[in-house]
């Protein structure tokens, strides 16, 4: 769904431990060039609440310059996830 916006080149979702729902969707995100987080955040979010249901949508959004990924090129969604929990 975010791969389809036109300012996201590269797109990941992985799950973050949350009290309330167990847990939730955040999206690690490439951008095109010269584009920031800060002002697109909210474009990408209502971007996806027009086609997924509410517990789909990411709750966070973070950019990246690149994806974790294995020699043969597979995503390593673990690394996100380490991320996630490191962060405070």
């Amino acid at each position: 769904m975010l791969l389809q916006h036109r300012l996201v080149t590269e797109v990941a979702v992985a799950g973050k431990p949350d009290r309330k729902w167990g847990e939730v969707p955040v999206a690690f995100v490439k951008l095109a060039a010269g584009i920031d987080l800060g002002t697109v955040a909210g474009e990408l979010a209502a971007h996806c609440r027009s086609a997924l249901a509410g517990y789909k949508v990411p709750k966070e959004f973070h950019a990246v310059t690149a994806l974790p990924r294995n020699s043969l090129g597979k995503l390593l969604r673990r690394e996100l996830r380490e991320r996630l929990r490191a962060a405070p």
